[in-house]
């Protein structure tokens, strides 16, 4: 990973790379996507980008790190994540805007006396709905607080 970036820092691409420090693109392709590199890649890696090994060693394991969720807090991993979900959502949604007004023109240009486009809209709507309510915590209906409620006061205490 820190090689790709090294690299776009000084405008290469993965081909001048290659010929640079004499390995294969395949091989300078395995090792941006993630793959460790041998010794003797490591070598011609730290030669070309003029760095010690042991630095180019330490980069490589820093950013490891980091993609594992290694020194990322867990809210900042719950940040990330609702973001993952939040951006799923809005693809949702305009894929469900987009698909939906296309079927209400097809069915007003082809059937205008027969609105089937209801159907579509509502039963994708409720899908939206349910991943908006599972994304956004919504309060459910029946759920823990829910359960508590109910046990204390089956069991006569005040809340």
């Amino acid at each position: 990973m820190i090689v790709r970036k090294l690299r776009l820092q000084r405008g290469w691409s993965q081909d001048q790379l290659a010929t640079m420090s004499g390995l294969s693109v395949r091989t300078v392709q395995r090792i941006e996507r993630g793959q460790a590199p041998g010794l003797e890649s490591l070598k011609a890696l730290a030669a070309v980008f003029e760095l010690d090994i042991s630095q180019l060693q330490e980069s490589e394991m820093r950013e490891a790190n980091m993609e594992s969720g290694a020194g990322v807090t867990r809210e900042e991993r719950e940040a990330m994540e609702f973001v993952q979900g939040l951006k799923g959502f809005y693809g949702h949604l305009i894929s469900y805007v987009l698909v939906i007004s296309l079927l209400w023109v097809i069915n007003l240009v082809t059937s205008p006396g027969h609105i089937w486009a209801w159907w579509p809209m509502l039963g994708w709507g409720i899908g939206l709905m349910a991943h908006a309510f599972n994304l956004f915590k919504l309060p459910k209906l029946l759920g823990p607080d829910w359960e508590r409620r109910q046990i204390e006061r089956r069991l006569g205490r005040k809340l």
